[in-house]
């Protein structure tokens, strides 16, 4: 199984009514070198100022942004590409990052090359330490910056620290 960490940014709470700006994936693996980074046109005329203001980006810069199936399509294709076998999607936080990845390669692609389920980052932390007030981020080394390629580098730098720290079984 090929691990890709993944980070996206949004200009609202949900896929469909309001867009996915931007994201950002790393095969996890000592090196972390094989990244994707996409931004995306809006899908909706809708959008939350604070919202789309994490991402650093202004509305009308994401007006100019790619066409949403194109970019799908380079993820799919890269995915397919990088991945050693079957990909499997974990994040920071997958409840929010996997509603729009999976929507959006529903939506455009009519299928999601990750299947139908992920890894919660802070879940498997939190039963790896066995206590539900514990939190990983203090393993990143990348600042997180609010870029997806950045943020999910250094949420698989936490991974492989989690594996190294406290011997978790896990396979790159």
């Amino acid at each position: 199984m090929s691990y890709i960490m993944v980070d996206i940014e949004a200009d609202g709470p949900i896929p469909g009514d309001y867009s996915m700006v931007s994201f950002g994936a790393v095969i996890v693996e000592p090196a972390l070198s094989r990244t994707f980074y996409g931004q995306l046109k809006p899908i909706s005329e809708r959008w939350i100022p604070q919202a789309l203001a994490v991402s650093g980006h202004s509305r009308e810069e994401t007006l100019a942004f790619d066409d949403p199936a194109v970019v799908m399509r380079r993820f799919a294709d890269w995915l397919k590409r990088e991945a050693t076998d079957r990909p499997h999607f974990i994040s920071d936080n997958n409840g929010f990052d996997w509603q729009f990845i999976n929507w959006y390669f529903h939506h455009f692609l009519g299928e999601n090359p990750f299947g139908f389920s992920s890894t919660n980052m802070g879940s498997l932390y939190k039963g790896l330490v066995g206590d539900m007030f514990q939190n990983f981020k203090h393993l990143r080394k990348t600042q997180h910056d609010h870029h997806p390629v950045n943020d999910a580098k250094g949420n698989a730098e936490a991974l492989l620290a989690m594996k190294t720290q406290f011997a978790l079984k896990i396979r790159f």
